[in-house]
């Protein structure tokens, strides 16, 4: 398969593709975001993304609008078409069915379902195949997906709010609101194109937080994750009372309660030398059932943690220009560092925008 040489309009018709799949950012997990675009020449004849788990992936919805002028074409697809059968019959027989003569993929998908067999189906009954294009870009749309499969955790981003001196909270604990209307806005987006909003059992009994996405409609709302070594979630709190799904991890010798309520899950970890939760079992679990981005909303000391246990992708960081004080909450809580000031920082910048009045701030693991 040849993996470098591909035109302008390869390039254009991929493009097209990505920002199809992008469409489906708040709906399709735990199936991974995808878009096809099928063409001739400059012509487009079909185009689809993938909105659900369970529905018609985006290569059956770009078939079905192309019709007979499918036949000869060449199929866009941002990730590798599936060869195997799931609750959707297989992209890559549709695909054939369909009379392609060519297959561009962004790039392989890692799912051991598949792993090049998709693509390898084509290819041997005679379709030109090709991977490799945009595969940067495909990668960074399915970032949740792919870290879920390949490092056996979600991708993991920790949304902070912060003061314009780095304060999270007043000594007392308040902090709404530190960010105005616009940054909370955008709050709701980060949340709903997340698998799972993450918090501690702290913040739940503080603010009573509902966790659920608002003012955006969505096909589907994350999963709301409660750390609760103890088990102590009130029966009153919005997280039991409203229906939405909820995980509770707890100690192996937590108590049993609130079973009678369908939308909680509660996974106990197996051991407990240490007495407290390990957050590696805690992502590690997430995989296993089907978790790819979690979106962290959390107080100082799990912020803390998190960043100990190495378990950190992505900060999205906003800043408010009000000033807390001395003696309100900062971010972290970390030993000094000595070396910190000469040796490259953990982090890079990713972006750096103006939301209403407070600056937000992207940041990755190097």
């Amino acid at each position: 398969m040849n993996t470098h040489i591909f035109s302008e309009l390869d390039h254009a018709h991929m493009r097209r593709a990505l920002d199809l799949a992008w469409l489906g950012k708040y709906s399709t997990s735990p199936n991974p975001r995808v878009g096809c675009v099928i063409a001739h020449g400059e012509q487009i004849v079909g185009q689809g993304f993938h909105v659900r788990a369970g529905e018609p992936h985006a290569e059956v919805h770009a078939i079905r609008q192309a019709g007979e002028m499918a036949r000869g074409a060449t199929a866009y697809v941002t990730l590798e078409p599936c060869s195997h059968h799931g609750r959707t019959p297989p992209c890559a027989e549709g695909l054939l069915a369909a009379g392609m003569a060519r297959v561009v993929a962004a790039m392989r998908d890692p799912n051991p379902l598949v792993a090049g067999q998709g693509l390898a189906k084509l290819a041997a009954a005679g379709v030109a195949v090709q991977c490799g294009l945009l595969e940067t870009e495909a990668r960074a749309l399915n970032r949740g997906f792919l870290s879920r499969i390949e490092r056996h955790r979600p991708f993991v981003s920790l949304k902070m709010a912060a003061s314009l001196d780095g304060k999270t909270a007043l000594s007392d604990g308040r902090s709404q609101w530190i960010t105005g209307a616009a940054a909370r806005l955008d709050v709701q987006h980060l949340r709903a194109q997340s698998c799972a909003v993450l918090t501690g059992i702290s913040t739940v009994l503080a603010d009573n937080p509902r966790l659920n996405v608002r003012e955006i409609n969505v096909l589907r709302q994350p999963i709301r994750v409660v750390l609760d070594s103890h088990f102590r979630l009130p029966e009153e709190s919005a997280l039991v009372q409203d229906g939405g799904a909820t995980w509770v991890f707890v100690l192996a010798n937590a108590p049993t309660r609130l079973a009678e309520y369908d939308n909680l899950r509660v996974f106990r970890q197996p051991e407990n030398t240490l007495g407290k939760l390990d957050l590696h079992w805690v992502c590690e679990t997430l995989a296993q059932n089907g978790v790819g981005e979690v979106l962290l909303e959390v107080g100082q000391t799990l912020a803390t943690a998190f960043v100990q246990a190495d378990l950190l992708d992505e900060i999205v960081y906003f800043q408010s220009p009000k000033i807390l004080g001395d003696t309100a909450r900062g971010v972290f809580r970390l030993p000094e560092n000595g070396d910190i000031l000469t040796r490259e920082a953990d982090w890079h910048t990713v972006s750096v925008e103006t939301v209403g009045d407070d600056v937000k701030w992207v940041l990755q693991k190097r």
